[in-house]
């Protein structure tokens, strides 16, 4: 069974930073294009950032300068520094990937993982 299992989100006051983490596991050959997304309380889920196994990636306007996306192929593991957060930054952020396994490559999305930004 493939899982994406987020991690990292928490309290944060504004200015601050933090470093959400995404781990695919099973039994998976690995991780192909991966993205983060967000969606806060009644609003649609929304693109912060993807990035292909190889390293090129896409920022939202809201996220570019402030947020970076990276990935260890190595660990099937991708990451989202967020820094200088912003109180409209709050809001439950899902990491999604292609996943390839024996036989296919399979879109995946995590539990989600809470941030909240204090003003």
């Amino acid at each position: 069974q493939v899982q994406l299992v987020e991690s990292g989100g928490g309290l944060v006051q504004a200015g601050g930073s933090l470093r959400l983490s995404c781990a695919a596991s099973g039994n998976i050959l690995g991780v192909d294009d991966a993205g983060w997304y967000r969606q806060a309380p009644g609003k649609q889920r929304e693109l912060v950032a993807t990035i292909t196994r190889g390293g090129n990636t896409n920022y939202a306007d809201s996220a570019k300068g402030r947020f970076t996306i990276s990935r260890d192929n190595a660990k099937n593991t991708v990451y989202l520094q967020m820094n200088s957060l912003k109180p409209e930054d709050t809001a439950v952020y899902f990491c999604n990937a292609d996943v390839r396994r024996v036989l296919s490559t399979t879109n995946y999305w995590g539990q989600g993982t809470q941030v909240t930004v204090s003003s």
